[in-house]
Order: structure tokens, then C-alpha cells, then sequence
């Protein structure tokens, strides 16, 4: 099998099969995200559990993942990054089915650890992926994309979950959303050839430099993991508890309050998409990135204060979701950039799995710092919180910037 390392005169075809490939994969993972946190009621109930002890089952399903990222980016640089997509989609689909057969609070964490390791192969097989096949100058896109199927994959879950879960229960909610992976698993082996890559991620790297962990010792790579981390941990307390936030502290109905997280969920895909237009032009990404976080974290300022009418909710929430979204595609930009500067294409998977392993460790520890916010009768002290990371967000996106542009070698893209 020929090489099949980008090159500028891939087709437009080539490249859009690639990116919907893989950008599937990824809508699959993130469709998992949200296939527990809806069902919270249900859990709760049948289980006996507090917010707390709910939210953790998530912090597991993260705390694997993001372990099991920063392990994965090592076998996507050996076999591939296709093989090791193909062992993610079987093991969240068999999670979502041990969910649904969980007898209590144990095996509910254990299916959870299940899911999560399947969970923690996508970021570093589907950004070597799209980094080998598809042409840099439509990288920005691909990114874009990427970062839409996820967005989607989020939106869609709470809607089918919650129809189904209303009624036939949250047991065949989780069966269906395994039926789910593993349709979209069937889906990818039947367009193997289209995403096969084993042999091309063997070529040898004139680039590559140091050991296996000499990433490890630049700084660019920790500040990427420190802006995953506090951007992701942010969105975590919106993840697990946005509805019953805007129940307790506005009053409105939960019907009502899901829909503020909808609204954030689809708006964040509209700035997803809206966002790739800009990320591949310049080497000011770090800029785009700080203007839509400071956008983001305004609307949570003012939902935090509780002092605003019940019905704007929803459209702040949207604002929010479209500034955190529209980051996403120079967010990605910014973190190949770093990868390149000074390990080349050889070690995408390991730098990828080791950044992007710090949206596990936030979504890993959102659950367990404003869960028991919540359980206090506190819900604006959450997204206070929330505020807080993601200015925190903004200070380490700029220096992921000014760190890439001072150590890019002159031949990075």
C-alpha cells in the first residue's frame, strides 16, 4: 500500500470522506458523554444516590479516559490510528450496554470505566487521522468539523435517551444507545480502505526528536493540557448539572431548563462551524480563542447573578455555547502547532492523547467540585465557578500562543 501522507493536491473529495469519517467516529464518542447525565433521575432514584454520588460515575467514565488518552497516543503512533479507533467504538457501545444492566452502584461505576476506556482512544486516533490524511490547508475545516460532530453527538443524546428512558425506562435507554455504537462501529469497518493508515504512521519522521516522553518536557504541551483542562471542567458543571442549576435558581421547569442546555449544546455546533472559517489563517489563533472565551464567560457572569429574567436563559446560554464552540477549530490549530514545532508528525498520537487527556481530567473532576455545591442548595455558586474557569481558560490560551510562535521551527505549518 502506497504512502498516504497529505499533500496539497489531495482531492477536495479525498479529504471531505476523510473528515466525515472520522468526524462521525467522534459524534459517536460524544454522543456517549451525555447518555448517563439525563438518566441522573432515574439513577438517583432506583439507586438511592445523592448528586454527588451520581456525578461520580461520570468522574470515573473520565478519570479511565483521561489515563487511558494519554496511553492510547503511544499505540496510535505504533499500529495506527484506525485499528485503535475500531477497539474505542466496541468498548463505549459494550459500556452502554453494561449500564443498562447494572444492578447497582458498583456495576453502574464499572460499566462507567468500561465506556471510559473506550472513550479514551478518539482524540489521539482521530487527530492523527485527519493530521496524515487530509490536506493542510483544510486542516481548519477538518477541525471544524471534528468539533461539530461532537457538538451534535452531545445534542443528540439527551433527546433520544430522554424518549426513550420516558417510555420504556432508562435500562432500554442505555441498550439503545449501545445499539447506537455499535451500528456506528459496522459503519467505519465498512469504510476501512477510505481510513486505512497503519503503514503511513510507520514512516519514519526526520522531525521526530528525543525519547517517546520528551514531549513531556515542553512547556507549550502542559499549558495545552491546563487550557483543556479548566475549558472542559467548565463545561463539565454545565454537562452533569445546567438543568437543575436553572430549576433551583430561576424556577423554571426542568423541560425548560433542558432546553437552556440544548440551546448551548446546538449553538456551540453553529460556532463550531462558524470558527473553522478563521482558525487556518495567521498565527494569531490564541487571539480568537480569548475574544470567544471572554464572550463565554460574560453570559455566565450574568446567569450567575440569578438578577436577569427567567426567559433569557436560554439565549444566554446560546451566546455562551457559540463563544465556546467558535474556540474549538484554533483551539486545534494551536495544539498542532505545538505538536509540530519540534516533534514533527511522529509523535501526533502521543502529543494529541496526552493534551486532549485534560478534557478528561476536568470532566473528570467537575462532578466532584460542584456536585456537592449543588447538594448545598448552592446552584449560582456553580456557575460562578463555571465564570471562573473559563477566564482561566482565556490567560492559558494566550500563552499557548506566545509559546508556539516563539518555539515553531521555521519550517512548521
Amino acid at each position: 500500500m502506497s504512502a498516504v501522507t497529505p499533500t496539497a493536491d489531495n482531492s477536495l473529495r479525498s479529504d471531505a470522506t476523510v473528515i466525515s469519517l472520522v468526524g462521525f467516529a467522534h459524534g459517536t464518542s460524544h454522543f456517549f458523554h451525555f447518555v448517563l447525565p439525563p438518566l441522573f433521575p432515574w439513577l438517583m432514584r432506583d439507586f438511592g444516590l445523592s448528586f454527588t454520588q451520581v456525578g461520580a460515575a461520570m468522574t470515573v467514565f473520565f478519570v479511565v479516559s483521561g489515563i487511558g488518552q494519554a496511553l492510547a497516543g503511544f499505540v496510535v503512533d505504533r499500529i495506527g490510528g484506525l485499528r485503535v479507533l475500531y477497539g474505542g467504538v466496541a468498548l463505549i457501545s459494550l459500556g452502554g450496554m453494561c449500564y443498562a444492566f447494572a444492578q447497582n452502584y458498583p456495576m453502574l461505576l464499572a460499566a462507567a470505566a468500561i465506556a471510559g476506556l473506550g472513550n479514551s482512544v478518539f482524540h489521539p486516533a482521530d487527530y492523527t487521522l485527519l493530521n496524515r490524511r487530509v490536506s493542510p490547508s483544510r486542516l481548519g475545516h477538518a477541525f471544524s468539523v471534528h468539533g461539530l460532530s461532537g457538538s451534535l453527538g452531545w445534542a443528540a443524546a439527551p433527546v433520544f435517551v430522554l424518549a426513550i428512558a420516558e417510555t420504556w425506562g432508562w435500562r432500554a435507554a442505555c441498550a439503545g444507545a449501545s445499539m447506537v455504537g455499535f451500528l456506528a462501529l459496522g459503519f467505519l469497518f465498512a469504510n476501512r480502505r477510505t481510513l486505512q493508515d497503519a503503514k503511513s504512521l510507520l514512516a519514519p519522521d526526520s522531525k521526530r526528536r528525543g525519547g517517546s516522553f520528551a514531549f513531556l518536557g515542553v512547556p507549550v504541551v502542559w499549558m495545552c493540557f491546563a487550557f483543556f483542562f479548566v475549558a472542559v471542567m467548565a463545561f463539565g458543571g454545565l454537562q452533569n448539572f445546567a438543568p437543575a442549576i436553572f430549576h433551583n435558581a430561576y424556577g423554571v421547569t426542568l423541560a425548560f431548563a433542558t432546553t437552556a442546555l440544548t440551546a448551548y449544546l446546538l449553538a456551540s455546533a453553529a460556532g463550531v462551524a462558524a470558527g473553522g472559517f478563521f482558525a487556518s489563517h495567521g498565527e494569531r489563533q490564541d487571539r480568537l480563542v480569548a475574544w470567544a472565551l471572554s464572550a463565554a464567560a460574560l453570559c455566565s457572569i450574568i446567569l450567575a447573578t440569578a438578577a436577569v429574567p427567567a426567559w433569557s436563559v436560554v439565549s444566554l446560554m446560546a451566546v455562551m455555547g457559540f463563544g465556546v464552540g467558535f474556540s474549538g477549530p484554533s483551539r486545534d490549530i494551536l495544539v498542532r502547532r505545538a505538536a509540530t514545532s519540534t516533534f514533527g508528525t511522529g509523535a501526533f498520537g502521543r502529543v494529541y492523547g496526552f493534551v486532549y487527556s485534560g478534557i478528561d481530567a476536568g470532566l473528570a473532576l467537575a462532578p466532584l467540585v460542584f456536585g456537592p455545591l449543588m447538594d448545598a442548595g448552592k446552584p449560582t455558586q456553580v456557575l460562578w465557578g463555571v465564570a471562573t474557569l473559563q477566564l482561566l481558560a482565556i490567560v492559558a490560551a494566550l500563552s499557548v500562543g506566545f509559546r508556539a510562535r516563539t518555539t515553531a521551527a521555521p519550517s512548521t505549518p
